[in-house]
């Protein structure tokens, strides 16, 4: 299951979820700061061409990641992840919603509550992601505008970033 693509993506509509699973060729600590530190998100959470810009990140329970995916073309769309649970190098979980600049939530469009689980296995770290939704409407619609690949991307964005 080692290799440098997305691994395993799975859409479970029965039960409103979507898992991912990603293997990094790094050890945890590496891919635990590439998830939670801001100045390396900014360096991979968006697929090319886009980009990240971090407005503030308050890496605690109660905290939240407020950022914004920068199109080519102008386009700037936000995003806020409020973090639920952190359990130091093991995991964590966030509330992902759309916003505006000020991180306040598009109820229009999906959320998710997101818990991301961190494995060493053999110097290589498992990313196992498992997004929950409200509603399949929410999930039907993060996969119309592309998260499939989106997320793929990034992924890529990661590999690159950890191997320099």
């Amino acid at each position: 299951m080692k290799n440098d693509v997305l691994v395993n993506f799975y859409v479970d509509k029965e039960n409103k979820k979507i898992s991912v699973e990603r293997t990094f060729k790094a050890p945890l600590e590496k891919v635990w700061a590439a998830f939670t530190q801001k100045e390396i998100l900014d360096q991979w959470w968006a697929p090319k061409p886009w980009r990240t810009q971090t407005k503030s990140l308050n890496f605690t329970v109660g905290g939240y990641w407020l950022y914004a995916m920068k199109g080519p073309e102008g386009e700037t769309h936000w995003c806020r992840a409020d973090y639920k649970s952190i359990n130091d190098l093991k995991s964590f979980s966030v509330e992902d919603a759309f916003c505006d600049e000020n991180g306040t939530i598009n109820h229009g469009l999906p959320t998710s509550v997101w818990t991301n689980e961190f494995n060493e296995e053999d110097g290589d770290t498992v990313v196992s992601v498992e997004m929950v939704f409200g509603n399949i409407d929410d999930l039907e619609k993060l996969l119309e505008m592309g998260f499939r690949e989106g997320f793929a991307s990034a992924m890529e964005n990661l590999d690159a970033l950890l191997a320099a």
